[in-house]
């Protein structure tokens, strides 16, 4: 769930502003277009890492980065989330001052803790990396510790950014800036020969580079947060504010990392290396999801009262991720060995069922029940949020903990779909039990149906083609079997034209188009 959807949420009821759902539509649209870009480098990046050092090298490093992000989480004790929280309602009521006392303090706290938090890194490298089994593991977080009080920087002019809603700046810093310098650099020193330190220090200079942009961007266009005079702010409430949502942070951090511990924990640094890319194909089916969040949350909170309304868009909201999710996840199943050996290597293939088993679990966790954490949250039922990202920590860590060592990356990967497949299933549960609400509708099941002829195709690309011609082929095919069938199918209804009416006239358009048909 992105920030803004959060604050959008927050700030009021979405009817009371004609304006906010265009307001949100837009924002989801430029945070939707930096993180495709950002993925597109992040393959980039990855695809030099794993030709130019060796599995066991580039795991080494997710588990050094992982470790990093873990401590970082727990240093900056979540005050960036006080940021975007506080300062909008000083800027509302006109006291800047205030607005700047917020900043200060909180990235005075922040780059404190995360100074002292580096040095406790620094001091006991050694011995996580004899937890580890990996005595290299002690240098590469010697060099990261400096990433820590960098990233507190970082995630505070996040913030920032979030708070006076200019999300471009944030996309400039987060989505172009970064990854085009970690990508140069980091292809630059691997070239070279530095291996290992070619690519955490690509990672450092990547972040820095985006740390002074941020900077700059901030002083140049919001310089109503920089300059003037501070009121001093006391850091209890922004503390008491945001713990809570540390915690919650800090649980999604460990569900992202948590295979990678396993796996280096009970396996080896080249098996981490391997499930990392496989992890990293399989988690782009969340990109309809993340973009359809954005807009899907306000519009719930504005109806939360009107059960029928509620149940309308809720399954409208199902059908639109299902439906942009599916094929996505037919191309990544069936091509997973073609994608994996031509961008990161044949080395890699070995991560291709692990691939298959996280799509599926993608694919149920966010279409079957489509986006039930922005449905929860917009009905105020954020305390089930919280649970069922809870329940989905506990049984992703047990599982895995139980098949890694006797599946390796395949018992994490299942481990992993299992717990997406029943936080899903408990979501979906929630819902129909506090309001009596399900998504379930025969529009659904005709896309599901119509996935079917589109899977058949897919296959044959895949068997009867080499690879190569298969990484081009295959969307292709899906993508039109596909779109046929759910024309043919009658699957897209009224509400799916007044859906894509949040994203403008041209997808409205094309939508209003299949359904007559």
């Amino acid at each position: 769930m992105s920030d803004e959807s959060e604050r959008g949420a927050a700030d009021g009821p979405a009817g009371s502003d004609p304006d906010r759902t265009a307001v949100l539509a837009k924002q989801g649209s430029i945070t939707f277009a930096g993180d495709v870009i950002k993925k597109t480098f992040g393959f980039l990046i990855v695809a030099v890492m794993t030709r130019l050092v060796s599995p066991g090298v580039y795991g080494l490093f997710v588990i050094a980065v992982s470790l990093v992000l873990f401590i970082q989480t727990v240093a900056g004790l979540g005050l960036p989330k006080a940021v975007d929280y506080f300062v909008p309602q000083h800027l509302g009521d006109g006291d800047e001052a205030s607005a700047r006392g917020v900043i200060y303090t909180a990235s005075v706290i922040v780059l404190v803790a995360s100074t002292l938090v580096a040095g406790v890194l620094v001091a006991t490298r050694s011995q996580i990396a004899a937890l580890f089994s990996e005595p290299a593991l002690a240098f590469a977080l010697l060099l990261l510790a400096v990433t820590l009080p960098l990233l507190a920087v970082y995630n505070v002019l996040l913030a920032s950014f979030n708070a006076i809603k200019r999300l471009k700046y944030r996309v400039y810093m987060r989505d172009f800036v970064r990854p085009t310098v970690r990508l140069l650099a980091t292809t630059g020193l691997l070239v070279a020969g530095f291996g290992l330190i070619g690519i955490v220090a690509g990672y450092v200079i990547g972040l820095f580079v985006a740390v002074c942009v941020g900077v700059g961007l901030l002083i140049r266009n919001a310089p109503e947060l920089v300059r003037g005079p501070v009121t001093a702010v006391a850091p209890r409430p922004l503390v008491s504010y945001a713990a809570p949502l540390a915690v919650a942070g800090l649980i999604y951090v460990i569900l992202g990392q948590i295979d990678y511990f396993i796996i280096g924990l009970l396996g080896t640094a080249e098996g981490v290396g391997i499930y990392r890319v496989g992890y990293m194909l399989a988690a782009n089916l969340l990109i309809v999801f993340t973009a359809v969040s954005p807009v899907y949350k306000p519009l719930i909170a504005e109806v939360r009262r009107d059960d029928d309304r509620v149940r309308r868009q809720y399954r409208t909201a199902t059908r639109w991720v299902a439906g942009l999710t599916l094929p996505l996840a037919l191309t990544l199943s069936l091509g997973a060995s073609a994608y994996l050996s031509l961008i990161f290597t044949a080395q890699y293939t070995a991560g291709s069922l692990a691939v298959v088993i996280l799509a599926a679990g993608y694919l149920v966790n966010v279409t079957c029940g489509g986006p039930d954490g922005a449905l929860l949250q917009g009905l105020g039922y954020s305390r089930l949020v919280f649970v069922n990202t809870s329940l989905l920590l506990s049984i992703n860590a047990v599982g895995s903990a139980l098949l890694v060592p006797r599946f390796g990356i395949t018992g994490a990967a299942i481990g992993t779909a299992t717990a997406l497949v029943i936080a899903g299933v408990a979501a979906i549960s929630e819902v129909y039990i506090v309001r009596g609400i399900h998504p379930l509708t025969a529009s659904l099941g005709k896309l599901f149906l119509s996935a079917v002829p589109a899977g058949l195709a897919g296959t044959a690309v895949v068997v009867l083609l080499p690879p190569i011609a298969v990484a081009v082929v295959l969307p292709v095919v899906v993508a039109a079997v596909y779109g046929v069938g759910v024309v043919l199918s009658g699957a897209l209804t009224d509400a799916d034209v007044a859906f894509a009416a949040q994203f403008g006239p041209t997808v409205e358009g094309l939508v209003a188009a299949a359904a007559d048909r």
